[in-house]
């Protein structure tokens, strides 16, 4: 039996201070600190890149803010930074560098894994997703029957589906309406057999996306794919070779699927799942918004890869953001953050935050394997609005629990119609400000509530909240928010002293669902040893199957 964690005590004076700190601040509103210091919301703010950040409505005075970029500080943030750049093998579990933003550097950048320079591998794959995809853009790529491909369906799960997804949906604007775009990620059936309801096989075009193509639900999803296509295609096996493509670095398997390699798309271990949208992972993005418009998301992208580089601490945008997150989550005990975008396209944001924050940070143990000494991982979740004001915010303003929320919007429409855009931006700033500042029992009173309704109508205020604004929703702005995050996620792994890019929490499951598949799929009763729950779930599942 292995030995038991070790809980550790977080040794850096500044979280000490900052425990410290906390009994004063959180006894302070923001309505005194706004009446205090009248010119807070002009000097708590951050631009660049095209983002402009106003944290000002933070339970945080200047004190905090100093103490915060202590604590990064002494956590040897900035090395870990050039670590991480300079392709050093951070991921520690998996001996692996963590290069992400070397799928976005220049032409002529240099950054050497082990020794060899891995940026002219990248521009390679681009220009050959850029090839292919304007084949099928174009319509030049044909199908079995020399059809044009009208349909496109990522089989993915993951990193593999939620980028592709989120960015498809993000960037629908500059989508090619011509083509419809389609994502099959659960294992459950239904979400294949709703992909391809409707669809004519001899126009759709799949893509795998699979590292090892070995992935359970992928390719389990895959296999279907492939008996559909080659079913509306004649039994023409060698169909497969016109209407798949792979995202992948396992030839062997890839081939024996009946997908040409020349149509295979690589990435490489320096990439992790959850950070490979902007790879051939993107291959269905790219194929839908075209090579140009997937360059400038690159662009966006880099451009915050460099200002995280390079811009000092108290004016990093991610790094603000993610002290800004654990002073709630580790001071204040505040166990979610919600981010609300206010932009429609933007819908499937808060889901792709969720694997990119929680399969990062949900980490019990530090880098040398004692127990960590605080919470780490805040839930991350939400919706667009207006939406969410009509559901949940009910529960932030006026519930027990504290809930930062990061609030996203444009200053310009991609669709303008009439006063839309107006009422949109004047919620934004609307929820903000009473979440911030809330409402009195006098102001109730005033308003000649009666006396028994007013606690009802109170809004106690003090509820934190970011504001990112940015001109609009282009590619490259949307390249600067998903690495706005990611470099947010990394920020507060550093501080936690956590491995945010291994994600050994997974696997558990996974390994058991292997073991339970043949169980039930078994012609005659199988000898279970599980747990009596599991036992008698099973044999309950195998009795209402037959």
């Amino acid at each position: 039996m292995a030995a038991p964690v070790q809980p550790q005590t977080n040794p850096r004076a500044a979280w000490k201070a900052l425990a410290a700190h906390y009994k004063t601040v959180s006894k302070l509103h923001l309505r005194e600190l706004f009446a205090t210091d009248p010119g807070r919301g002009e000097r708590m703010t951050v631009e660049a890149v095209g983002l402009y950040l106003d944290y000002s409505k933070n339970r945080i005075t200047d004190e905090t803010l100093r103490l915060l970029l202590q604590l990064a500080e002494e956590s040897g943030l900035k090395a870990r930074i050039e670590a991480m750049f300079s392709g050093e093998k951070i991921n520690i579990t998996e001996k692996r560098a963590v290069l992400h933003t070397a799928l976005r550097a220049p032409k002529d950048a240099t950054i050497l894994v082990d020794g060899k320079n891995v940026v002219p591998e990248v521009h390679a794959v681009l220009d050959r997703m850029a090839s292919f995809s304007e084949r099928v853009r174009s319509g030049e790529w044909k199908g079995h029957t020399g059809r044009r491909i009208r349909n496109v369906i990522n089989i993915g799960i993951g990193g593999s589906d939620l980028g592709p997804v989120m960015a498809y949906e993000a960037l629908r604007y500059y989508s090619d309406r011509s083509l419809t775009f389609r994502f099959v990620s659960n294992v459950d059936g239904t979400d294949f057999a709703e992909a391809v309801q409707g669809l004519d096989a001899a126009e759709t075009l799949f893509i795998v996306s699979s590292k090892t193509f070995t992935t359970l639900e992928t390719m389990t999803n895959a296999q279907s794919a492939r008996a559909w296509s080659v079913a509306g295609l004649g039994g023409e096996e060698s169909s497969v070779a016109k209407h798949f493509v792979a995202v992948s670095t396992n030839a062997a398997e890839v081939a024996k699927f009946g997908i040409d390699t020349a149509n295979m798309f690589g990435f490489w271990d320096w990439v992790g799942g959850r950070y490979s949208m902007d790879s051939a992972i993107g291959l269905s993005t790219m194929i839908a918004v075209g090579a140009e418009n997937f360059r400038a998301l690159l662009r966006g992208f880099h451009e915050m890869d460099e200002h995280f580089r390079t811009a000092p601490l108290e004016r990093n945008l991610p790094v603000l953001l993610g002290l800004l997150s654990l002073w709630y989550n580790d001071f204040f005990g505040a166990e979610t953050v919600a981010v609300l975008p206010y932009e429609q396209y933007l819908k499937r944001f808060p889901a792709y935050l969720q694997q990119l924050t929680m399969e990062s940070n949900g980490k019990h143990v530090t880098l040398k394997g004692g127990k960590v000494a605080h919470d780490t991982g805040p839930i991350y979740w939400g919706e667009p609005g207006t939406n969410g004001q009509h559901s949940f915010y009910q529960l932030i303003h006026q519930g027990t629990r504290l809930i930062p929320c990061d609030f996203i919007a444009f200053a310009k429409t991609l669709n303008p119609l009439g006063r839309h855009h107006d009422m949109l931006l004047a919620n934004v700033f609307a929820q903000t400000e009473a979440l911030a500042f809330g409402k009195t029992p006098e102001q109730v009173k005033a308003e000649g509530t009666p006396a028994w309704l007013v606690p009802h109508r109170v809004f106690e205020g003090n509820r934190p909240s970011n504001t990112i604004l940015v001109d609009r929703l282009t590619p490259e702005a949307l390249g600067k928010l998903v690495a706005l995050y990611e470099h947010m996620v990394f920020t507060q792994g550093v501080i936690w002293n956590i491995d945010s890019f291994d994600q050994w929490g997974v696997e558990l499951g996974k390994v058991l669902a292997q073991r339970i598949i043949p169980e039930l799929e078994a012609g005659e009763e199988p000898e279970l040893k599980h747990d009596s729950s599991t036992n008698t779930l099973i044999r309950r599942y195998r009795k209402l199957k037959a």
